[in-house]
């Protein structure tokens, strides 16, 4: 697996060659799979392939027009339910409720699944997040106690493998038995 999390990359070329619903599967079933808290699994994922969804999307999504090649949007939610049971329910950026962190926290498992999954299927990704939660609910039909944790264009590369990024070394994040320590 150490192979996947080194090659994955985050995409935003794409060629118009279609993904099947298999695949789409393949990846949700990789997500479906994911750890969480007391067995919660607070992910759903919508799949959208209309075109004019996908535009409303995107415009959403900061007018990220890159995202328009990806055959596939993959929409992430979190279910606050899962955690809390009595209502009334408005999550957005701003919610108080620490079952909020919880339902995030998990789900953002369940993707980084997906995305891996993705680069091993040699299918290409990017997880995007640069929107407000009232400007997809309408667009999706999403209930108030969903949390939308992003927008997952799903394709086949059209671009050169970027280079990897620069990467903190070990040392400088590792400590041992308290903060600040090193191993010696």
């Amino acid at each position: 697996m150490l192979k996947e999390i080194e090659s994955r990359r985050s995409i935003r070329k794409y060629f118009t060659r279609d993904v099947t619903d298999k695949q789409i599967l393949d990846l949700i079933e990789s997500a479906r799979l994911a750890p969480s808290g007391d067995n919660t699994q607070p992910w759903n994922f919508i799949v959208v392939r209309s075109a004019a969804i996908k535009n409303a999307l995107i415009a959403a999504d900061h007018h990220q027009g890159w995202m328009k090649e990806a055959p596939v949007l993959l929409v992430c939610t979190a279910d606050i339910t899962c955690r809390k049971k009595d209502g009334p329910f408005h999550l957005d950026e701003n919610s108080p409720e620490p079952e909020l962190k919880q339902i995030i926290r998990d789900t953002a498992i369940a993707i980084e699944n997906l995305l891996l999954e993705a680069e091993h299927d040699g299918l290409a990704a990017c997880w995007t997040g640069w929107f407000d939660q009232k400007d997809v609910r309408p667009i999706l039909k999403i209930p108030e106690n969903q949390y939308i944790c992003g927008i997952i264009p799903i394709g086949y590369s059209a671009e050169a493998r970027p280079a990897p990024r620069p990467r903190r070394p070990l040392e400088t994040m590792v400590y041992y038995e308290s903060w600040g320590k090193s191993k010696r």
